[in-house]
């Protein structure tokens, strides 16, 4: 098994919010995803925007998500700029949640010989100064 860091003590600061994505951050407090999803095209849409993505219409509503997809794509971080420097390696992967949209995460409590592409993730919440969490993921057992 490959040692790979979990990038849990790395500081991170607090996001610097923008309105529109207010839900989104306050959502988190309570370890929920909440994504945006666009009512004249019925589609889902991250990361959090003033319009919808596609259809350029501010017909938006907050959704809640489980947060849980499959591994889309990943890599291996070796080398890495502050924070991050020095703490690797570790896992950054692109994960498809339920809903089809794909978010990237940090992926923790996993090994490198665990990761693959079309694992079952589940979200793992890492807290921040503010009280609010950023959404990172774990294999789903």
């Amino acid at each position: 098994m490959s040692e790979l860091n979990n990038t849990l003590n790395v500081a991170r600061e607090a996001p610097k919010g923008r309105a529109f994505a207010g839900p989104f951050w306050d959502a988190t407090r309570q370890k929920k995803l909440m994504l945006q999803y666009d009512r004249s095209n019925g589609r889902y849409q991250f990361i959090p925007r003033v319009c919808g993505l596609e259809s350029g219409k501010r017909d938006l509503e907050w959704r809640e998500s489980t947060g849980k997809g499959t591994v889309f794509t990943y890599t291996v971080a070796r080398r890495a700029r502050e924070p991050f420097r020095g703490h690797e390696p570790f896992l950054i992967a692109m994960v498809t949640l339920a809903e089809g949209v794909n978010v990237m995460a940090n992926v923790v409590n996993c090994t490198l010989d665990e990761i693959r592409i079309g694992m079952a993730v589940k979200p793992f919440w890492a807290p921040l100064p503010d009280g609010t969490h950023l959404f990172m993921v774990e294999p789903d057992r």
